[in-house]
């Protein structure tokens, strides 16, 4: 099936209580008492606010490019970020058995699970969508989806499916590098919008850039968006 190699990725795949309190006799200012310490004061705890820098788009047709993006970004997340959960909670159960035979016993089952929950979903993606999903793996692992394949099969198996995604463009080896991939940029972008906006649940970043640096990097961006299917 069209993506069915994308279906591996799932293997991979300060809050403190507070309340007011006024105690008896008291004359003043309420008093903000928390767990862990008490602070005079007055007023109202707020949320934090994030705020965004505006994006310019030199024409219609790249602020249409910029929606079909987060189109696709927001389509593909959620299966990232599953790929992220997997793989925590298989690295933790993996190291729990101590012979190969169970390790890879354990591992069938998985993807027999797999492939049971996901294959109708994934195999629907665009190959434009699938490029997004791999590099999105690598923002939330910190690792290739060629190198998770490898690292929970063997060699053999992480060549085979780069071989099998390239027939579709694709490479497996594809990383997220939103410092230097204007598109990448936009899509971190893209994501740290839609957390705010309480969109999505964004696990953060597996690598090293901040939010802040990327948007004084990219004040002037002139690579184009790539919208291959």
């Amino acid at each position: 099936m069209k993506f069915k190699l994308l279906f591996l990725l799932s293997f991979f795949f300060f809050h403190a209580h507070s309340q007011v309190e006024k105690p008896e006799n008291f004359k003043g200012e309420l008093l903000y008492k928390f767990e862990t310490d008490s602070i005079p004061g007055s007023g109202i705890r707020l949320e934090e606010i994030v705020l965004f820098q505006p994006l310019k788009f030199k024409s219609l047709g790249k602020l249409r490019e910029y929606v079909i993006l987060r189109n696709r970004t927001l389509r593909v997340y959620p299966y990232a970020k599953l790929a992220s959960d997997r793989l925590d909670t298989l690295s933790k159960r993996l190291s729990s058995f101590e012979g190969k035979k169970q390790k890879k016993i354990y591992l069938k089952r998985i993807e027999k699970f797999i492939y049971q929950e996901l294959e109708e979903e994934l195999k629907k993606l665009s190959r434009s969508q699938g490029r997004i999903l791999i590099k999105l793996v690598h923002r939330q692992t910190g690792e290739t989806t060629h190198d998770l394949i490898k690292e929970l099969r063997n060699n053999w198996r992480a060549m085979i499916y780069q071989t099998t995604a390239s027939f579709f463009k694709l490479s497996l080896k594809d990383t997220f590098d939103p410092e230097s991939d204007y598109e990448d940029f936009l899509v971190e972008d893209i994501l740290q919008r839609a957390y705010g906006d309480g969109l999505i649940e964004l696990d953060p970043t597996a690598l090293t850039y901040s939010l802040d640096s990327l948007y004084s990097l990219w004040k002037a961006p002139k690579t184009p968006i790539n919208n291959k299917d």
